[in-house]
């Protein structure tokens, strides 16, 4: 995805706002169920993986997703237990929203 017709679609997922992004219904259902994988894991469905499948992924493909979100939240968690903050450099617009949208209320004072 590169060129001036995606140039929101990095801000919008950054901001967690999946309807800005004009993504296709099977990359929007697969980021929906990465999505259900960081949040909250024990929702995942059959369903779920089932329109996964119906929309053309193969289970090779969703496999692969799930082990992606779900290393990136091992990720996340273990930066947060730590305090590890990324450089400026990497949010030159400070936190996206996706995050305080969502965290607002659990997140530590001062952070």
């Amino acid at each position: 995805m590169q060129g001036k017709e995606y140039e929101g679609v990095a801000e919008a997922l950054r901001d967690g706002d999946l309807d800005a992004t004009g993504l296709k219904p099977p990359e929007r259902l697969m980021l929906e169920f990465a999505g259900t994988i960081s949040k909250a894991a024990y929702r995942v469905t059959d369903e779920q993986v089932q329109g996964l499948r119906e929309v053309g992924w193969t289970d090779e493909q969703i496999a692969e997703a799930a082990y992606v979100a779900a290393l990136f939240s091992l990720f996340v968690r273990l930066a947060d237990t730590f305090g590890i903050e990324p450089p400026p450099i990497y949010e030159p617009t400070g936190i996206p929203r996706a995050v305080t949208r969502e965290d607002e209320s659990a997140a530590p004072a001062g952070r």
